[in-house]
C-alpha cells in the first residue's frame, strides 16, 4: 500500500512537470498561429485553445454516459465549470491582476452566464434527456459560429499587456512554420496526457483513503480534468496574454456545460442524483458572480481572486465533510 502511494505521488509530481511544459509549448505556438492568421487571442482561447484542454472532462463525460454513469458525468462537468471560475481564474488573478476586454465580459460574460442556466435547466428534473443534450449542443455550435464571425468583423481586439513577451511584428505574423504546428499539437498532447495520469493517480489515492466516488467524480477528479486548463491559463498569464488566459477558462466552461454535457446526453440520457442540483446552485452562484466582479470594473482584483479560490477550498472541505464528519 505504502509503495503504491509513493508511486502515485511520483506520477502526480511528474506530470506536474509535464503539464507545464506542454503548456508554455502550446501558448507560445497559438500565439503565433493567432498572429499569423489574424485572428485574436481572446477567440482562439474561447475556441481552440478552451475545446483542447475540454478535452479530458469529454472523455471521462462520455465514458460514464456509455456506462451509465449519469453522476459521474455531470459531476465531472458541474465541478469542472466551479473549479474553472473559482479557482483558476482566482489563482491566475494572484499572479497577476486580470484586466478583460469589454467584449469579454459584455459577449462571452453573458454568454457563459446563459448557458450556465440552460445546463441547470435540463437538470432540473433530474434527467438530462436526448432532446435537451441536442439543444445544448447546438447551443453552443450557434455560440461558436458567431464568435468566429464577430472575429471577421472586429479582429482588432488587443487582450494582452504592454510587456508580454512576444511582440506584434511583421516577423511575428510569418513565424509561423511546421515546427510551430508541431510545438501546438504536441504541447496539447503532453498537457492532456498528463492530465489524464494525474486523474489517474490522484483518483487511486483518493480511493486508498476512502473517499466516496460522488465526492472523487466532483472535486478530484473535476480538478483533475481541469489541470490542462490551469496549466495553459497560468502560463499564458505569466506571458502577458490576458485574452488567452481568460478565455480558455470561459471558453471551456461554455464548451463543457453546453458541448460535453450536451453531446453526452445525446448518446445516452443522463440520470442525476439531488447532489447534482445542489452543486449547479453553487456553481451558478460562482458564475454570477464572477461575471459581476468582471462586469463592474472589467478586472479582477487579487483581493476578489483570493476569495474565489477559498470558496472552492471550502467546497472542498464541505464535501469531505460529509464523509468523515
Amino acid at each position: 500500500m505504502l509503495d503504491g502511494s509513493l508511486v502515485e505521488l511520483a506520477t502526480i509530481a511528474g506530470t506536474v512537470l509535464g503539464l507545464w511544459i506542454g503548456a508554455r509549448s502550446l501558448v507560445d505556438a497559438v500565439v503565433r498561429a493567432a498572429r499569423r492568421f489574424g485572428v485574436s487571442e481572446l477567440t482562439i482561447g474561447l475556441t481552440i485553445v478552451a475545446m483542447g484542454t475540454s478535452t479530458p472532462e469529454l472523455v471521462v463525460s462520455i465514458d460514464a454516459a456509455f456506462a451509465g454513469l449519469g453522476d459521474v458525468a455531470v459531476s465531472n462537468v458541474i465541478g469542472s465549470n466551479v473549479y474553472n471560475v473559482a479557482f483558476i481564474l482566482g489563482v491566475v488573478s494572484l499572479v497577476r491582476v486580470v484586466p478583460v476586454e469589454r467584449s469579454l465580459v459584455h459577449r462571452d460574460g453573458v454568454a457563459l452566464v446563459l448557458a450556465t442556466f440552460a445546463g441547470l435547466a435540463a437538470l432540473r428534473d433530474g434527467v438530462v434527456t436526448r432532446p435537451e443534450g441536442l439543444a445544448l449542443a447546438l447551443g453552443f455550435a450557434a455560440y461558436t459560429v458567431y464568435l468566429l464571425r464577430d472575429e471577421r468583423g472586429d479582429p482588432s481586439i488587443v487582450t494582452e499587456y504592454p510587456d508580454s513577451r512576444v511582440t506584434e511584428t511583421l516577423a511575428d505574423h510569418a513565424r509561423f512554420r511546421g515546427r510551430d504546428a508541431v510545438l501546438l499539437v504536441g504541447g496539447l498532447a503532453l498537457v492532456l496526457v498528463s492530465g489524464h495520469f494525474m486523474v489517474e493517480a490522484a483518483t487511486s489515492l483518493a480511493r486508498d483513503a476512502g473517499i466516496s466516488e460522488w465526492v472523487i467524480g466532483g472535486t478530484i477528479v473535476a480538478a483533475g480534468t481541469s489541470t490542462p486548463e490551469l496549466a495553459v491559463s497560468l502560463v499564458a498569464m505569466r506571458q502577458g496574454h490576458v485574452g488567452m488566459s481568460v478565455g480558455n477558462v470561459v471558453g471551456s466552461n461554455v464548451f463543457n456545460v453546453l458541448g460535453i454535457m450536451g453531446v453526452a446526453a445525446a448518446l445516452r440520457p443522463l440520470s442525476v442524483s439531488g447532489a447534482a442540483a445542489e452543486t449547479g446552485a453553487w456553481l451558478a452562484a460562482v458564475t454570477v458572480l464572477m461575471v459581476a466582479a468582471l462586469w463592474t470594473g472589467r478586472r479582477l482584483s487579487r483581493i476578489e481572486g483570493a476569495l474565489f479560490a477559498v470558496s472552492e477550498g471550502l467546497r472542498w472541505v464541505l464535501g469531505l465533510l460529509r464523509i468523515f464528519g
